[in-house]
């Protein structure tokens, strides 16, 4: 079995760091903010997502920049926090025995026409009950916490003032200068009584802060409050886990880059895998492997706008690539191919886990699986919407390429750097190309080598099954003549590769459970009997496996324990339903945060659960 990780020991570093899942997102379509239960914002990067930070205490809680607004009194409060039903405006209350302050934090959707530097941010506070003292410091740390800025203060706020970037901090209570490049203020409100801020961002270094109340506030809250009621309303979704799904879709809105369409892995980076090791990457970037999920569960929740978007931004990487150009695994959020991988030295990380880095050295690598999940999501948009005959031909210029490389190995889906290997599920997804490429041209009617595509994808099944198959362990293993199992597998009937209750497939999964699985937490490889991923340490169970195997025990027929593992895994969401990558042996939240691959195969699962109980009889379902 895996080693498990023991609970480390609570240290003045802890202390300095909320738990990862202890935030809440807001955001605008652009670019998102972590607020946490705290009342602090320590995650926000202008601006755009994949911008350098503002706020980063996230990666080191002196130097990365922080604002927050929370009470003066620490002893004896507790804290509470939610979304205002049915939007991504987020509330957190403060609860004590002098009084209960409320704070709503969210940021007004960023209109078409917008200038990309202009961003607008809303913090007030309430007071429910009682009298509280509140303190608000706002201290940003520009690019990373590696430019200066110049600090400015006026009658109704005060202004920041870097090399790239300004902020204006429109306050409805006078502030000083903290003597730390930042502007902050103590004030008491009693019961019923309000305060705001207001932080606007943009490249006008004339820029000032300007009067703020409460007719401003309501006019931005009910504005920001009816755009995400009305886009929630297209949810099609009303099963048995609508909260959930409905969650994670409001989520995913927020991690679309509205400009291009893409949706970014998550807002963050460098959040570790293991507290303390190397496991850090920056995921504010868009993966190929994530396309098909997304089209699908998108389409299937009845979201066809975004759907829209985010093929325009899938068109926009193939266009550049040029004739026969290779896909890599990884484009930014506006389809560029550049993303050198850079260390910050200078940031603790978090929790002192370091390093810190921006950008992502894999997009560099051969993942042969890329092909498949591109021609998986185009077959799924196909059926909705059809293909061009000029998009056709470049899909088959990929195929030509293909044709002639899926035989090598790769660095497959865990992007693992220890060396290459002729890995199980590459093999797959290559399988998947040749299979969804014969559909699509069988049912548009293109032109299409079906002879050569079907003789491929026939020699890639039996290579499959003969190769990737290991008699002894009675399972599908990682890689060709490995031993070791991975929750990849479980892909094998996700994909259709194989029936689910196929007996090869029935010993995969309980070999899956047996080696890789805490119930209902699964590894995605042991690292230790695994091929080389060329790092040390361990890390957590990665969500993503967790609801795939959900969905392949429904598909198997084993709804009951589906169910139970699909229930208890909606318990390791955090207090506002959001995921991050992993989840650590004793329960706490590890990785980069929020996760879009994991609230997509959430949603993935909580469908395919509802619609395995929907073709039984209740009565039935009830006796099992």
């Amino acid at each position: 079995m895996l080693k498990t990780q023991p609970k480390p020991t609570p240290s003045t570093i802890e202390t300095r760091y909320l738990p990862i899942e202890d935030y809440g997102m807001i955001g605008d379509l652009t670019t998102v903010a972590l607020v946490g239960k705290n009342g602090s914002i320590d995650w926000c990067c202008l601006p755009d997502v994949d911008s350098p930070s503002v706020f980063g205490a996230l990666l080191d809680a002196d130097k990365g920049g922080s604002f927050r607004l929370a009470p003066v009194e620490q002893e004896d409060v507790s804290t509470k926090q939610m979304y205002f039903p049915e939007t991504n405006i987020l509330i957190t209350r403060f609860l004590t025995h002098n009084g209960v302050g409320e704070i709503t934090d969210f940021m007004p959707i960023k209109q078409k026409g917008t200038q990309r530097y202009e961003h607008h941010l809303v913090r007030a506070v309430h007071m429910v009950r009682g009298s509280l003292t509140f303190q608000v410091t706002c201290r940003p740390a520009f690019n990373y916490a590696r430019d200066s800025h110049i600090l400015q203060l006026s009658e109704h706020g005060a202004v920041f003032r870097s090399p790239q970037l300004t902020l204006a901090l429109s306050s409805s209570v006078p502030l000083n200068d903290d003597g730390q490049g930042g502007a902050q203020a103590t004030f008491t409100l009693s019961e019923d009584q309000s305060a705001f801020f207001f932080l606007d961002s943009s490249q006008d270094q004339e820029m000032r802060p300007h009067p703020v109340g409460q007719e401003l506030y309501n006019a931005q809250f009910t504005k920001t409050r009816h755009y995400w009621r009305h886009w929630l309303s297209q949810c099609q979704y009303q099963g048995r886990w609508r909260e959930h799904v409905q969650r994670s879709a409001l989520a995913l809105k927020l991690l679309t880059y509205a400009p291009t369409g893409a949706i970014v892995a998550a807002p963050t980076t460098s959040l570790p895998e293991t507290i303390g090791g190397e496991r850090n990457w920056d995921y504010r970037f868009t993966w190929f492997r994530d396309a098909s999920f997304t089209l699908d569960s998108l389409l299937a929740l009845g979201f066809a706008e975004e759907a829209e978007a985010f093929i325009g931004w899938l068109k926009k990487c193939l266009n550049s690539l040029g004739e026969g150009g290779e896909l890599q695994p990884i484009y930014t959020i506006r389809g560029n191919h550049e993303m050198p991988e850079i260390l910050l030295d200078h940031l603790e990380g978090y929790r002192q886990s370091r390093p810190a880095r921006i950008g992502n050295g894999a997009a560099t690598q051969r993942q042969l699986d890329i092909y498949g999940e591109l021609m998986d999501v185009l077959y799924v948009y196909s059926r909705h919407r059809g293909l061009t005959y000029e998009s056709w031909l470049h899909l088959c210029q990929q195929l030509d390429w293909l044709a002639q490389h899926w035989q090598e190995a790769d660095e497959g889906i865990w992007e693992v750097r220890g060396g290459t290997q002729h890995f199980l599920h590459s093999r797959l997804m290559c399988w998947v190309a040749f299979d969804r490429a014969q559909r699509i041209a069988r049912e548009r009617g293109f032109p299409a080598p079906l002879d050569e595509w079907q003789k491929i994808s026939t020699q890639i099944y039996r290579e499959i099954m003969e190769q990737g198959w290991n008699e002894q362990s009675q399972s599908f293993v990682q890689y060709y003549g490995g031993n070791a199992v991975d929750a990849s597998a479980l892909l094998l009937t996700l994909t259709g590769f194989i029936e689910a209750r196929d007996p090869r497939m029935l010993t995969t999964i309980e070999r899956i459970q047996r080696d890789l699985t805490h119930m209902p937490h699964v590894y995605r490889y042991d690292v230790d009997t695994a091929a080389s991923d060329g790092l040390a340490g361990h890390e957590g169970t990665f969500n993503i496996c967790s609801f795939w195997l959900v969905e392949a025990l429904a598909r198997a027929g084993r709804l009951e324990e589906a169910r139970l593992s699909l229930e208890h895994m909606l318990t390791y969401a955090n207090h506002v339903g959001l995921y991050a990558e992993e989840i650590s042996s004793t329960g706490e939240a590890l990785g980069n945060f929020p996760q879009a691959f994991t609230h997509l195969a959430l949603i993935r699962a909580c469908l395919c659960v509802d619609e395995a109980i929907n073709k039984i009889a209740p009565h039935l379902y009830l006796s099992l």
